[in-house]
């Protein structure tokens, strides 16, 4: 695998980064681009409207809404209190309301150029100033001018396809304002998003085009490569948004095809966008190379030139009261499952020896060599204790107080939870004691 280019080493002092909001997708993405980077302490804020924030961050803040007169008060307190080096802005709103509270604000914010995010927060301003540059979509000033439905109709200054829809017809347009909408010739085919980074002299540094599939809430859920030559021809288009706007940082851009099968522009938002993990595991992390960038270290692109396609799902975080300060873990079709080893379970395994948790394996295994059977699986030294009972033996007299108990089999958990009053796990409950927060 290739390494990272030597100057990018350099050694940083510790930085602490607010992540604002922290539980979104957008939020969720920085996050994991930064999590693990050694000279970086994470801290999160977010409103208190519930959010996934609380079950990922070690550091999460409660602040109030930004629609409140208080929140860069509850925002400088934050600062102070964590000695927050830089504020890492996730979505549009927050950029929008951090630009114009700048001067009030007591920590650095990572934002692009004044210019560029004044013309790019809007969409007919975006567009007006590529107009002849790429190819644009017709716009509509009111609905005497459109002839033809279903035309489509956003926000100017939105983001994530919040309050956008299709108008099918002249009634449906009732109550829509012009002015603070963009409405637009309808766009029906195929759509691409392309994840960009540039110098902070607007020179591209790297364009990775994907194929949105799948769009849920806004985000694509699916994402491919797409073919060479189209991709050349969108990486030009990037290189002519650049020849007018001088962006500098992480953005994207998105284009749809029109009924011609022409890409024509959408949008261009400078933020991180939730499927850039399509390129981050390619090597094009844009969070990290953003602070790089902001403190003005040497930075050079590279990506491993591989195929890869990206589908992405909820996933389930749990919240847990129980403290349990022991595990008892039994071995056959539990950590050991079609003589494959459980890898969620492993994963759990090691948070507990993270936390200094002592774990007991408690099997009736048939294997007569246990020791070197679990040798062999590379899984030996997991335990602090390993107690080999005989068939007709109880495990519940083994279990202690205070502890939790794992097993596949019904029968021997709830003889457990009967005589000990622990809680018990099979196999498909693991997920609710994993815990990545950080």
């Amino acid at each position: 695998m290739p390494h990272k280019p030597k100057h990018q080493e350099k050694i940083m002092h510790k930085k602490n980064i607010l992540i604002f909001p922290g539980g979104t997708e957008n939020g969720i993405e920085i996050f994991h681009s930064l999590k693990n980077v050694k000279f970086i302490n994470l801290f999160s804020a977010s409103s208190p409207a519930i959010n996934h924030a609380s079950y990922i961050y070690k550091h999460n803040n409660i602040i109030c809404d930004i629609s409140q007169k208080k929140w860069v008060g509850d925002l400088n307190d934050l600062i102070l209190k964590n000695k927050i080096d830089l504020i890492y802005p996730s979505n549009s709103l927050i950029i929008d309301a951090l630009v114009q509270e700048k001067k009030n604000i007591k920590a650095e914010i990572l934002l692009s150029n004044d210019r560029a995010i004044k013309i790019t927060r809007s969409k007919k301003k975006t567009i007006e100033m590529l107009r002849g540059v790429i190819p644009t979509p017709k716009l509509f000033n009111n609905k005497d001018e459109i002839t033809t439905y279903p035309v489509f109709c956003k926000p100017d200054n939105g983001y994530g396809g919040k309050d956008a829809k299709i108008i099918n017809c002249e009634n449906e347009l009732s109550g829509i304002d012009f002015n603070t909408n963009i409405v637009q010739e309808y766009l029906p085919w195929k759509e691409y998003t392309i994840d960009c980074f540039s110098d902070r002299k607007g020179k591209l540094l790297f364009a990775g085009p994907r194929e949105r599939n799948r769009i849920r809430m806004g985000t694509s859920m699916h994402a491919n490569n797409i073919p060479e030559v189209l991709k050349d021809k969108l990486v030009e288009y990037a290189e002519k948004i650049l020849s007018k706007i001088k962006i500098d940082g992480a953005w994207f851009f998105q284009v749809k095809e029109n009924l011609s099968k022409e890409l024509v522009l959408l949008e261009i938002d400078i933020r991180i966008a939730g499927t850039m993990c399509f390129n981050r595991v390619k090597g094009i992390n844009f969070p990290l190379l953003s602070v790089y960038q902001h403190y003005e270290q040497p930075i050079t692109i590279m990506t491993n030139d591989i195929d890869i396609s990206l589908d992405r799902c909820l996933k389930n975080r749990y919240s847990v009261s129980y403290k349990y300060n022991h595990v008892y873990i039994d071995l056959d079709d539990c950590l050991i499952i079609r003589n494959k080893i459980n890898l969620e379970l492993v994963t759990f395994l090691y948070q507990c020896i993270n936390n200094n948790i002592p774990i007991t394996l408690i099997t009736k295994s048939l294997e007569h060599k246990l020791k070197e059977f679990l040798i062999n699986k590379k899984i030996f030294y997991l335990f602090d204790e390993i107690i080999h009972l005989k068939e007709t033996e109880n495990k519940a007299k083994y279990i202690k107080k205070g502890s939790i108990f794992i097993d596949d089999s019904f029968s021997q958990r709830l003889n457990v939870y009967e005589n000990t009053g622990v809680p018990t796990f099979d196999t498909s409950m693991i997920e609710v004691l994993i815990d990545d927060a950080y």
